[in-house]
């Protein structure tokens, strides 16, 4: 959101502090300044000129050109702009002047020394006019009127969500105003809303949906340009100027942050404006050209033939104001905030208007918009005449309930003394009403537009009171209260020994929306109208509860994978899936997503042997055995995970398909099944004080067949001397026969009470040897 320094300077009477000191006391007062812009510094050189004479230059479309600036005594400039004459008055930019990021200098153009230059409202950076050069009303010498160098300060939106009022200039100059211990002025004049019975009437089935609707109708509306001075502020303002009477709207709503709409009278259909739920089957063209599909959820603004609006997104195409317009309705409307937001988001279509209206905007604001606007457009379109009175249809809200504000309470929740006479000060300052209900309590009366969704507890208070004194002005000090230390949380401990256990092997955590859209669940196997939906998602691809956090996974994947060679990632996080019957809620389950990815790799399981040594170390002794694939995985890398006789997760690689380059191992645990198979206690196993003696024996088996296998029998064989078995090498190839391989293991026995024989040993070995071949192995002895 932009503010223009010199429209708050316009409504904040004597300030005097800079700009950029003026972003420090926002930022630490009010809301986050995310920068500052300057604005036409070089229109405090640009002056009004006078063309004097036109000569044309041959062969060329420019024309030599001497104009009278008044300020820089008379000069000759070369000038291609259609329109430059003599006789008019324009933008005159001398020599020396920094314009955008070129600075005009003396030059010489098709023979004729060029001294400045003549400029349009777009290379003034004034407006979008690149057709000719400005023409003005003013005597040579005189600045461009209403158009002088400006700071726009930059604020994060997000800063913003839970205060409507400073979506408007009028609301960010109260803020200022009380900071900087100013009066603020209220360019509004209420007065000039006219009485009388209004010509046109509204209809409002619901109020809920559409707590207000106000307008008024004029006529002998001239449609043109809007003065240079309204076309810079919106230019400034991040707003495009498109003609003076939706200007005037635009600039309406960033004063006041009361978005406004203007329909053309003549375009209407009847003498009632409804706002009312859209019908089955009613769509509308709107002013962007685009055609949308109406749903009853959404509410609209229709005359007698059907809609002519969305309410609080966008106008029709149909009523939109073009240059035969003479007369207008306009409209100034609160909507329910929830409603509007449902509806740009099912339509995708975010505006000025629907971004404000989602923050709950404030119902008195339609009437302070009208008698501003009553104003502007007598300005931006001289001659305008009102028709009528104010046409306004709403539900009386009540008030809301004085809020008790004892003074020794607010000192103990901020931390220092303030007097009551201070406290009363800043409050008045933004605009609450304050009494003394009892000696040291104050009765606080929260002004419409705080009363919307932001401020209803004596808590709220104290934060509007130490914001502005200054959290800085608190002096630090630890809270006055018992120090308790909170029962133990045996899931949460339990995951943060998880989260050690990777980060120590070199895994970076990440944390993903628990939100995916459609597509993405059916990529990883599941139907979307089987999952838990979103009553009111934030985007179209993020409508449902995610049943598992492989997708989040899977983009971490895709994303890195364009900026890394290999990576390392995990998340735990909630799997939701539908509710168990009986039961009211979805039911979550706690997870572990790990991943090791790589664009090369020095041996094509290197992935997931990774992961199954990660797997390992979180639970000793786990086993994996190969699965049939999902639609997601590798159709020959998939194994489930076995742990204490309990299925606790799956391992396998990600299917090539999803996967751009190179390849990605995934591993996936249920961190409550997990816990569930983890031992209850350890049993302590003193160390073996006698030597142990080692041997290797090498199976040959069939080719596709598992060396984990292999390995539990003999561990089995081996019985309790085992000390521990690893795996050497394996080898295929001549001598043996096809589909034949040889995997070799080292065997290390021992007893806990004595040193093994050289005939022990030889009886272990000769046990499992005949066991292996008992079970139809041959082994190379």
């Amino acid at each position: 959101m932009k503010f223009s320094y010199n429209q708050i300077r316009d409504l904040v009477e004597g300030l005097e502090t800079a700009p950029e000191a003026l972003k420090g006391l926002i930022t630490m007062k009010t809301a986050e300044c995310e920068g500052i812009e300057q604005i036409g510094e070089h229109l405090a050189r640009v002056c009004a000129a006078r063309v004097v004479s036109v000569e044309p230059i041959a062969g060329t479309h420019n024309v030599k050109a001497s104009v009278e600036t008044g300020r820089y005594g008379e000069r000759t400039v070369v000038c291609g702009a259609p329109n430059c004459r003599a006789g008019m008055v324009t933008a005159y930019v001398p020599a020396g002047t920094r314009l955008g990021a070129a600075t005009i200098d003396k030059r010489t153009v098709n023979g004729v020394e060029s001294d400045g230059m003549l400029a349009s409202g777009a290379e003034l950076g004034l407006n979008r006019d690149a057709e000719g050069v400005l023409e003005l009303d003013v005597e040579p010498g005189s600045p461009i009127p209403g158009c002088e160098p400006d700071a726009t300060i930059e604020i994060d939106n997000k800063s913003l969500t839970h205060r409507p009022d400073l979506w408007g200039h009028h609301g960010m100059a109260r803020e200022v105003a009380a900071i900087t211990g100013n009066r603020l002025k209220d360019p509004v004049n209420p007065r000039r809303i006219p009485a009388g019975e209004a010509v046109v009437k509204i209809e409002i089935p619901d109020f809920t949906l559409c707590p207000r609707y106000s307008a008024l109708v004029f006529e002998n509306v001239t449609v043109k340009a809007s003065p240079l001075w309204l076309q810079y502020r919106l230019t400034a303002m991040g707003l495009n100027p498109i003609n003076n009477i939706v200007d005037a709207t635009n600039y309406l709503m960033a004063m006041l942050a009361q978005p406004m709409h203007a329909f053309d009278r003549d375009k209407l259909t009847g003498d009632t404006i409804r706002a009312r739920p859209a019908r089955p089957g009613e769509r509308i063209q709107a002013l962007n050209g685009e055609w949308y599909e109406l749903a009853p959820a959404d509410l609209v603004i229709a005359d007698g033939a059907g809609p002519v609006a969305v309410a609080g997104v966008i106008g029709g195409m149909d009523s939109a104001i073009s240059g035969s317009t003479a007369r207008i309705v306009f409209e100034s409307a609160n909507f329910q905030a929830a409603g509007v937001r449902r509806t740009s988001a099912r339509l995708k279509l975010r505006t000025d208007a629907s971004i404000r209206f989602e923050k709950s905007q404030d119902p008195a604001n339609t009437i302070r918009a009208l008698a501003m606007a009553v104003e502007l457009l007598e300005q931006v379109s001289p001659g305008i005449r009102l028709v009528g009175g104010l046409a306004d249809a709403y539900r009386p809200k009540p008030a809301p309930a004085p809020i008790s504000l004892p003074l020794g309470w607010l000192d103990r929740k901020l931390g220092r003394h303030i007097e009551e006479a201070e406290v009363t000060s800043i409050l008045e300052s933004l605009e609450f009403g304050v009494s003394r209900q009892t000696p040291g309590v104050l009765s606080v009366t929260v002004p419409s537009w705080r009363a919307t969704k932001d401020v209803s507890l004596k808590d709220d208070l104290v934060e509007e009171v130490g914001r502005i004194i200054g959290y800085g002005s608190i002096p630090p000090a630890p809270p006055m209260v018992a120090a308790r230390v909170p029962a133990a949380n045996r899931e949460r401990a339990f995951q943060h020994e998880v989260r050690a256990m990777l980060a120590a092997r070199g895994y970076t955590e990440v944390y993903n929306y628990s939100f995916i859209g459609g597509e993405a669940a059916r990529r990883f196997g599941y139907e979307p109208g089987a999952l838990v939906e979103v009553a009111n998602p934030i985007a179209s691809d993020q409508s449902l509860l995610r049943p598992s956090l492989l997708p989040g996974i899977w983009k971490n994947v895709v994303e890195n994978a364009r900026n890394f060679e290999s990576f390392r990632l995990f998340e735990i996080g909630l799997e939701i899936h539908p509710a168990n019957a009986g039961a009211d809620l979805p039911r979550q389950v706690s997870h572990l997503a790990v991943c090791s990815a790589a664009r090369q790799e020095a041996s094509p399981a290197a992935a997931l042997f990774e992961l199954k040594r990660a797997a390992e170390c979180l639970m000793p002794g786990a086993q994996v055995r190969p699965v049939e694939p999902k639609c997601y995985e590798h159709p020959v890398r998939a194994a489930v995970v076995d742990w204490h006789g309990e299925t606790v997760g799956r391992l396998f690689e990600l299917h090539p398909s999803m996967v751009e380059s190179g390849r990605a191992a995934v591993l996936d645990i249920d961190l409550e099944a997990m816990e569930r198979a983890r031992p209850a206690m350890k049993r302590y196993q003193p160390i073996r004080r006698y030597p142990s003696s080692a041997f290797d024996l090498s199976v040959v088996a069939e080719l596709r067949e598992l060396v984990g296998g292999i390995e539990q029998k003999l561990a089995r064989l081996a019985g309790e001397p085992l000390e521990a078995i690893e795996f050497v090498r394996q080898y295929s190839g001549p001598p043996l026969p096809a589909g034949k391989k040889s995997v070799s293991f080292r065997l290390t026995v021992a007893a806990a009470d004595g040193t093994l024989s050289s005939e022990e040993v030889g009886a272990i070995r000769g046990r499992i040897i005949d066991g292996m071949q008992q079970s139809g192995y041959e082994l190379r002895i």
